[in-house]
């Protein structure tokens, strides 16, 4: 028996399964539905996912931990027996019974911190991390990335949920820059939104659904804008000893980024660079006004996707909305590389879960993009994707896919299986 899931953390492992954790029990490979994700205590040597959203935060968290995982529908999580051996392949979504077979030898890393990463045809490419803390960093320099591409602020909180401030900022913000050192760190300010919603915030106004309040936008009430005026001047007392850039988190519009970078020059020096996160159709497609106001610019690809196709990620009965094969995406991008022009690509990177899709990174390369962040420990793997692709082969294979009808054509154009793709509303009718 060989089962055809949908791949999400790169990785093989075998292991007997289980639907829940037994004492002292790590080797096993956890079989679970995404509604009871939880933090885990003891992680297992692999996870399945029955109906994930892929692009949730639940979800999202799981790239930290470096677990192979793969999703699976509830028909095919029948034909997996509590206690059997099986295998499973992050990279592939293969599910089989026994042992991993042919396991693919990884070898040792051995980029340079801070270098580049290349295709095989010697293409530069930067594969950045994304990081939630210190440990992150150290993660992003042993895995050998290029930078640290964005630290996830909001998840840095003091002991019982207490309310931040400058001090615990600034010890924060300097062990993260001495983790990753010598690698630039870019450090996005606090993004809150309902769904990461901390402790210590109370109710805010329009705080509400999957486009209210949030990022930037709060970034005038109380107590958001105290905590971003204590983050900004903790990294202006920081950027003295290391290199780091500011990421401006939710940014809809050029004016709306111009305000806020006014407002956060009153702390942080001109050696900072400052930039926008895009992560809505409009923001994305402002790139020849980011080129004149913006130091760079971050493409949130995971929030991009979900305005783009008007579906919650974190829902999972509509995930299959969120097609990372989707030629309507894919062309939106290649006019998001086109308004950038090569000037601008070089200061675009782009962030979330699309280019770990199976068959995706040699896409974008296509369309042009260089500069990826990513969880540190996805980075080994999708520089062995790289390591196996040339750009003029990456570019037609982009040109093709664009003039593709639909989501369907392109998986088919790279070699993949229809079951990779989440189930949608129409699956269900007869």
């Amino acid at each position: 028996m060989t089962l055809q899931a949908m791949p999400f953390v790169p990785g093989e492992v075998s292991g007997r399964l289980r639907h829940r954790l037994r004492d002292g029990e790590s080797d096993c490979i956890l079989l679970l539905h995404f509604e009871d994700l939880v933090p885990l205590e003891t992680p297992p040597a692999g996870l399945i996912v029955i109906g994930g959203a892929p692009l949730s935060h639940p979800m999202t968290e799981l790239q930290g931990l470096g677990i192979p995982t793969v999703i699976v529908s509830s028909r095919q999580a029948e034909y997996l027996q509590e206690g059997e051996r099986i295998w499973i392949d992050g990279i592939t979504g293969e599910i089989g019974r026994g042992e991993v077979p042919d396991p693919q030898s990884v070898g040792a890393h051995s980029n340079v911190p801070g270098e580049p990463f290349h295709t095989a045809d010697g293409l530069a490419v930067e594969l950045r991390a994304s990081i939630t803390g210190e440990q992150g960093a150290r993660d992003a320099h042993a895995v050998g990335a290029t930078a640290v591409g964005m630290v996830r602020t909001e998840y840095l909180v003091p002991s019982h949920g207490r309310m931040p401030d400058q001090a615990f900022y600034e010890k924060s913000f300097a062990a993260i820059c001495a983790a990753a050192d010598p690698l630039p760190v870019t450090f996005r300010l606090l993004d809150i939104s309902v769904d990461k919603k901390p402790t210590w915030l109370g109710e805010v106004s329009g705080m509400t659904g999957l486009l209210g309040m949030q990022g930037s936008r709060l970034f005038g009430t109380r107590p958001v804008s105290g905590l971003v005026s204590a983050q900004a001047a903790a990294l202006a007392n920081v950027s003295r000893n290391y290199p780091l850039r500011v990421l401006v988190p939710y940014v809809a519009s050029p004016e709306e980024f111009r305000h806020w970078r006014n407002r956060l020059r009153a702390w942080l020096p001109d050696r900072i660079p400052i930039g926008p996160m895009a992560e809505t159709p409009a923001a994305a497609l402002a790139m020849p006004e980011w080129q004149r106001i913006a130091d760079f610019v971050s493409i949130g690809c995971n929030d991009l996707m979900q305005c783009l196709f008007g579906a919650d990620r974190d829902i999972p009965d509509v995930a299959g909305y969120l097609d990372p094969y989707a030629p309507t995406l894919l062309r939106f991008l290649d006019l998001v590389a086109r308004a950038a022009g090569a000037r601008g690509l070089e200061r675009i990177q782009l962030c979330g879960l699309l280019m770990q899709m199976p068959g995706v990174l040699p896409l974008l390369l296509g369309l042009g993009f260089r500069r990826f962040s990513m969880a540190p420990r996805l980075i080994p793997a999708m520089s062995r994707v790289l390591a196996r692709t040339r750009l003029g082969e990456a570019e037609q294979l982009a040109t093709t896919v664009l003039a593709a009808s639909d989501s369907g054509s392109v998986r088919e154009l790279l070699g993949m299986a229809p079951e990779t793709r989440p189930p949608t509303p129409w699956d269900q009718t007869g």
